[in-house]
């Protein structure tokens, strides 16, 4: 009984707050309205230490989407986690990490953002390891030290700070712009954003963190964690100076396409939908970077809706398959879970960009206004290619698990009976449908005027037709017969396992580092230092002890051979 309680009560207050946070957002939105709250909480002489909090119409409505999120996520944990002895810890463990968040998106102080930021990671290292197993303790330590880089630019940006007297960076916008040392704090936070968010080089631990529970998953990776980095960018929007645009912009785009090449090398369930995730934070970086932020935040509200069904479907397929998770082993599975697959498909569409559905509003926005922004042709071929490796990797899901053959060993226990789960994810669903049309007409109130040629509108479409082509394709390498990327092992390695990115940030920082510390701890402090140092010095001065404790103990006996040699010599001498 306690069990339930706990769920229903973070539920339900949860639910509550977030449709006052959303109603309360589009009064802000309508009016034009912020508001600006300083808390003192300390004055000693003139100085004080101020907690501010900062309430507009973009910090009210990204709270009210995560408590939704979250308030749904809770909700649908009752059935998943049910069994489990710590479901009261796992619960408080959400709740506070939906209180980090809070705390990191309302705060325009440097030092509030770090509490939050900490926060995220903290007990985003207790939910990763909540599984305790050796698997689950490697993702969480890759996890943490990952962000910890991020922890460790917001604290220099914190010390850089002090130079203008403030931590409120708010007020700081307008210099920050023009003022060259400024420009210092513009690289810090972006570094840390790129941290969270997981772009290149630190994407490895966004994948490996799939070893929380699925739940977690649903909610880390849709709205929380991998969104601060994108949020924070966002409120620091107009520090972006124009080389560090370019820079993010590059880094994006590379994250968005090796995101979806590896997910389409991937066989495991919630990892594909993990590299879908930061597939689409990249889409976000380099959308921002070209200064459109309305616009990435319009995209992150959209991905958190359909990113968190997806996760909360595929969380049900492996609950029903006994916590299989690989793509191979399902198959038909619309057959026996029908409503699960009907939420996993449009979720899946609404990412692919499905027309008038969520992910339909931010992700063809964003390709018509980079056919139309002033880019090179990398960066439009990497959006482009991007866009139809996200419909090809989607689609090859849903052939391999949805539809086909069945191929697991037991289906006894399939079904679709999951009542509180179901009612979750269909809540879910109905924002996934009708949230993207509204978003667009509360964000956008003045049309966005987009002029381009035939072609390049239909650009969009035929990339995706193209991509849903070549996924149906790959679908058909069956669990019967050898995939063919296995005679091109190296290059299906490279592609499929992030470009080496895991390997360089584990075994480069593990293996490297704890080799040498070895060989130079056996060969000097277990070699030459014991040799010369210690060790050296107690072997010599045992000996010479030894040998003075023997003249010691047998003096008057070596007295009398020494008598007796020099009897013996002085014959001798006088003899010769």
């Amino acid at each position: 009984m306690n069990m339930i309680s706990i769920c229903m009560i973070s539920f339900i207050y949860l639910l509550i707050l977030s449709i006052f946070l959303i109603f309360l957002s589009l009064k802000f939105l309508l009016l034009d309205f912020t508001v600006f709250i300083e808390w003192e909480l300390l004055n000693l002489n003139s100085s004080s230490i101020v907690m501010s909090m900062l309430f507009d119409w973009m910090s009210l409505m990204f709270m009210g989407f995560v408590l939704f999120i979250s308030c749904m996520v809770i909700f649908y944990s009752e059935q998943y986690m049910e069994g489990d002895l710590n479901i009261n810890r796992f619960i408080m463990l959400v709740l506070m990490f939906v209180f980090s968040m809070m705390l990191l998106i309302i705060s325009p102080n440097l030092i509030s953002i770090l509490l939050g930021w900490d926060g995220l990671g903290l007990v985003s290292y207790c939910l990763v390891i909540y599984y305790q197993n050796m698997k689950s303790y490697n993702a969480g330590m890759l996890t943490v030290l990952m962000n910890r880089i991020g922890d460790v630019m917001l604290l220099i940006s914190i010390s850089w700070m002090l130079n203008y007297g403030s931590w409120n960076y708010i007020f700081y916008l307008d210099l920050m712009k023009n003022d060259y040392y400024m420009q210092i704090i513009g690289l810090l936070v972006m570094i840390a954003s790129m941290t969270k968010s997981a772009q290149i080089p630190f994407s490895s631990w966004l994948p490996a963190a799939m070893a929380a529970p699925t739940p977690v998953s649903a909610l880390v990776h849709s709205s929380t964690l991998v969104t601060a980095g994108v949020y924070l960018l966002i409120r620091f929007n107009l520090i972006l100076s124009e080389n560090l645009s370019l820079y993010l912009m590059l880094i994006g785009s590379l994250t968005m396409f090796m995101a979806g090449l590896g997910a389409n090398f991937e066989f495991d369930l919630k990892k594909i939908i993990a590299l879908s995730t930061l597939s689409q934070l990249g889409l976000m970086m380099s959308i921002l970077s070209m200064g459109n932020y309305k616009l990435a935040f319009f995209h992150l509200l959209t991905h958190a809706l359909f990113k968190a069904l997806l996760f909360m479907c595929a969380g049900a397929i492996i609950h029903n398959l006994k916590n299989m998770q690989d793509i191979r082993f399902m198959g038909n599975l619309m057959i026996y879970m029908p409503l699960t697959c009907m939420c996993m498909n449009i979720s899946n569409l609404a990412l692919c960009g499905m027309p008038f559905l969520a992910g339909f509003y931010s992700k063809d926005l964003i390709l018509e206004i980079v056919c139309m922004d002033y880019i090179n042709i990398l960066i439009f071929v990497l959006f482009f290619i991007s866009t139809g490796l996200t419909v090809c990797y989607s689609f090859r899901l849903c052939y391999y698990s949805i539809t086909g053959d069945f191929n697991f060993y037991s289906f006894y226990s399939l079904n679709d009976n999951s009542w509180i789960m179901l009612k979750s994810m269909v809540s879910m669903l109905i924002f996934v449908i009708f949230m993207g049309s509204m978003l667009s007409w509360l964000i956008f109130p003045t049309p966005i005027m987009i002029c381009l040629p035939f072609e390049l509108k239909l650009l969009a479409l035929f990339v995706s037709i193209i991509g849903m082509w070549i996924g149906y394709e790959m679908s058909k390498f069956s669990i019967s017969w050898i995939s063919n990327s296995l005679k091109f092992y190296s290059y299906s390695y490279f592609f499929g396992f992030m470009w080496f990115m895991p390997n360089i940030s584990t075994f480069t920082m593990n293996f490297v580092p704890l080799t040498m510390s070895y060989n130079l701890y056996k060969n000097f402090d277990q070699g030459w230092n014991e040799y010369f140092g210690g060790q050296g010095m107690y072997m010599i001065m045992k000996k010479s002890s030894m040998i003075f404790q023997f003249l010691h103990n047998n003096n008057l006996k070596i007295y009398l051979i020494l008598i007796i040699l020099w009897l013996m010599m002085l014959i001798i001498f006088l003899l010769i």
